[in-house]
């Protein structure tokens, strides 16, 4: 299912950090979710913002995590992830540093929701919370 003109659901849902099984269980419970299906639309949404601005392809490291397997990860359970509105990204041919910069200009722009911006050594984490985050 296409949510953008460059983004497909498949992209939000499936990682390589999951089994089969446990992706599975990643496609029912968000089945099962309407408030986390338009969470997901509206983060695929302002990643087509960056997609525009960039011109190059976006990869989704892991956007939508359960709780269940934020737990047993060892995280808090409390991610923005868990509710469908944080995505881990790369872009093809920039640096994080980069991206970082350009998602913020974006936000100030008013043409992406202000969120969670977290710098990586090797991605970018990204989300649609409301309120402004910097790590």
């Amino acid at each position: 299912m296409k949510l953008t003109k460059n983004f497909s659901l498949v992209e939000f849902l499936e990682s390589v950090f999951y089994d089969d099984d446990q992706q599975e269980l990643v496609y029912k419970s968000f089945d099962q979710d309407s408030k986390l299906q338009l969470n997901v639309i509206e983060l695929a949404q302002n990643l087509q913002a960056l997609r525009d601005k960039v011109s190059a392809p976006i990869s989704i490291n892991i956007a939508y995590r359960p709780k269940w397997y934020e737990l047993l990860m060892g995280r808090s359970g409390n991610s923005k992830h868990t509710l469908g509105m944080a995505a881990d990204i790369k872009v093809k041919g920039m640096r994080p540093k980069e991206v970082n910069a350009i998602i913020d200009n974006l936000i100030k722009e008013g043409k992406m929701k202000q969120g969670g911006l977290g710098l990586y050594k090797t991605f970018n984490h990204y989300d649609i919370r409301g309120t402004k985050a910097r790590w």
